[in-house]
């Protein structure tokens, strides 16, 4: 994973000045990850191309791990549910439901071409958006995602709420970031998160948080706090196609 300094200019990633508004997609039933896989390889080489806008698309997967480009085999500790390689940065870490998915295909070589800076402007999408929720979510050097402090665990002890993992090709990102809302955080006690080993660093959500927050609440928020880092969408509906590939 990036270590992303404090100091880090972020600057907007805003879409230049006439350029067409980002798409904003909700699918409204889990998606395979095989699925979503192939929808972004597609989506990132139209965008590349120039024959289609860029993308954020919101969605559920059903319970799954997937492996970064930094995966090590041994941060799977039980083989509970099917587990994919994948080019995105990072280690492992699960998806299932009540976590809200957001891949982000945006063309960073119109935005601006800096990856740090990108990541690090993920980061302030996710802490905008737990802003309005009332919960301080904070950046860590060491560590990529949004993390809480947990003084009711003891002093030094803090929580990640939100992962981040991005790929790249011709200056198009895709897959991005992953917000705990309310999944089962039982499934995360099957692998070590992101690497991550130090027993006051562990894994939460905004229910476990004590917030009765819906997945809908989450992607109002969501939407608002991407227009303040980069830039007004426009909704979409999912295309028909994708519905056969849906699982309940």
């Amino acid at each position: 994973m990036v270590n992303i300094r404090q100091d880090l200019d972020l600057t907007t990633f805003a879409h230049p000045s006439g350029g067409a508004a980002a798409e904003w997609r909700i699918s409204d039933a889990p998606v395979p990850y095989p699925d979503a896989v192939s929808e972004m390889e597609s989506r990132v080489a139209d965008i590349a191309a120039g024959n289609a806008p860029e993308l954020v698309w919101l969605l559920e997967h059903p319970p799954l791990y997937t492996s970064g480009t930094s995966g090590k085999t041994g941060d799977l500790l039980e083989a509970r549910f099917p587990i994919f390689q994948t080019g995105r940065g990072g280690q492992i870490t699960y998806h299932g439901p009540g976590q809200r998915v957001a891949y982000v295909m945006l063309d960073l070589k119109r935005r601006r071409p800096d990856v740090r800076a990108y990541v690090a402007s993920l980061e302030q999408w996710i802490i905008h958006t737990l802003a309005a929720f009332n919960v301080r979510g904070e950046r860590r050097e060491d560590r990529v995602g949004v993390w809480v402090k947990r003084p009711d665990k003891g002093a030094g002890f803090e929580d990640k709420i939100a992962a981040i993992g991005v790929r790249l090709k011709r200056w198009v990102s895709f897959h991005g970031i992953a917000i705990n809302v309310e999944p089962d955080l039982s499934h995360f006690s099957a692998i070590v998160p992101c690497g991550v080993v130090d027993p006051r660093y562990g894994v939460t959500s905004l229910v476990d948080l004590g917030l009765p927050v819906t997945l809908p609440d989450v992607d109002v928020a969501l939407r608002q706090a991407f227009a303040d880092v980069f830039g007004e969408t426009i909704a979409t509906p999912a295309p028909r196609a994708q519905a056969a590939n849906v699982v309940s």
